[in-house]
């Protein structure tokens, strides 16, 4: 008999990817979707076997009989306070009415625990959110992937392609933890389907440093690129408060402020992983950041050749 598993978000990004994860280990999805999501997305997932149920009002009432008979809840769902909060408290609160067993919240970063309110207004609403999940009788697991390799390649100010140049802040030799988006989907589905984790577990496809990071560039486009440190974590943190400052963000939410207050989060020691549970499932096939650097650069050359 399959496992019925609810998933909220699956018409984002990592929610898609889940979805397909889930279904090929075997589950039944039921996916639940903003009555005005979008149409070709919600045709994509339904093509491949998903059950989307559209939720008009996003109320308890409406999610609950959609959670009844499953084994888990997963939340994929992205966005400011109140989606991470407000929202996600919702599907929490369905699924405990409908006694579903597991619940695993929208988290998929660093982990958060090890640091403070203030440090980073997106965690924050995470570590608020678990303060109310950890007040109840629901077995929730939290996926700790470090931040996602795929924004190498572009949404983070690391590798300055153009300049041939690594750009990072504090200590050069410091190993930062990678995941790719792919990879974090396809080991929550796993942790889905698994009926025996624990509250937290910790995944890197990758541990990689600003100088290793140089090397593997270098390797990669035959050019060589040089180390720039911006600064120190001090330096950053007085940077981010005069961004905060001069161009709050309130609406927005990746501000550029909220990029450097986890780029200040992912230098700092507490982030620093002891130990990976990656071995939990021996048949993933991580994907490293040479190999996601590596792709990127045929598509980089595939378009030169183009011009």
């Amino acid at each position: 008999m399959k496992q019925v598993i609810v998933l909220a978000g699956a018409t984002g990004n990592l929610g898609e990817r889940i979805a397909n994860a889930l279904l090929d280990n075997g589950a039944e999805v039921r996916a639940l979707v903003r009555a005005e999501s979008d149409v070709e997305k919600i045709l994509k997932l339904e093509q491949k076997g998903v059950k989307v149920i559209k939720i008009i009002n996003w109320s308890a009432s409406e999610i609950l009989p959609v959670c009844e008979g499953a084994s888990c809840v997963v939340s994929a769902l992205a966005g400011l306070r109140d989606v991470i909060i407000d929202a996600q408290k919702i599907l929490l609160d369905a699924a405990i009415a409908a006694k579903v067993p597991r619940f695993i919240p929208s988290d998929y970063s660093l982990d958060f625990t090890r640091f403070s309110y203030g440090e980073n207004r997106n965690l924050d609403w995470r570590r608020e959110f678990h303060e109310y999940l950890d007040k109840t009788t629901i077995a929730a697991t939290t996926i700790f992937n470090g931040a996602f390799t795929d924004m190498l390649t572009g949404q983070m100010p690391l590798i300055l392609f153009k300049q041939k140049l690594i750009l990072y802040w504090g200590n050069a030799d410091r190993e930062w933890a990678f995941t790719t988006i792919q990879n974090t989907a396809e080991y929550t589905a796993k942790v889905v389907m698994d009926s025996n984790t624990p509250r937290y577990l910790h995944i890197a496809g990758d541990q990689v440093s600003p100088r290793q990071m140089k090397k593997i560039v270098s390797e990669i486009t035959g050019e060589k690129f040089r180390l720039f440190k911006a600064g120190g974590n001090g330096l950053l943190g007085f940077i981010i408060k005069i961004a905060r400052k001069f161009s709050p963000g309130t609406n927005e939410l990746y501000p550029a402020w909220q990029g450097m207050q986890y780029m200040s989060n992912m230098i700092d020691d507490r982030s620093k992983l002891t130990k990976l549970d990656n071995i939990r499932y021996p048949e993933m096939l991580w994907v490293t950041a040479k190999d996601v650097l590596r792709a990127y650069e045929v598509v980089r050359n595939n378009i030169a050749n183009l011009k």
